[in-house]
């Protein structure tokens, strides 16, 4: 299993604050050939329509001292975990997650949002700062 993301607890608690139920930590899939450790799986009953909306979060620092390679990563991961989770569980909708900071000065250039548009990759924007999930976007 892979080492966890430094950001990886706060994103948890953040979610768990938010009223989700921390299913796996992290989410394991098994291809045959190759393990998947998605960071976290989790659940949230919606009171509106009682139906159970399930989530994967894999969960980005963007720490390293390239950027736009740690994106590059993120988004291969991305593509991969849903493409698994497709066929593993295909009712759980998986997340990006990226800190604020990043989001703020990074995903904000017109080829990043283009990249995640057209892959459709849902972001979880946390904040490192007041420790919560700053925004959800689909």
């Amino acid at each position: 299993m892979p080492p966890r993301d430094t950001f990886h607890e706060l994103v948890k608690t953040a979610l768990e604050h938010e009223g989700w139920t921390i299913t796996h930590n992290p989410y394991h899939i098994d291809l045959g050939f190759v393990d998947f450790y998605i960071d976290l799986g989790a659940e949230q009953l919606l009171a509106a329509t009682k139906d159970n909306e399930k989530i994967a979060v894999e969960i980005k620092t963007f720490l390293a001292a390239s950027t736009i390679s740690e994106f590059h990563t993120a988004v291969g991961q991305f593509i991969n975990y849903r493409i698994a989770l497709e066929d593993d569980d295909p009712d759980r909708a998986l997340y990006l997650a990226v800190p604020l900071d990043i989001y703020k000065r990074f995903f904000k250039y017109s080829f990043i949002q283009t990249v995640v548009q057209r892959n459709q990759i849902p972001l979880l924007v946390y904040d490192t700062e007041k420790m919560e999930i700053a925004q959800w976007i689909k």
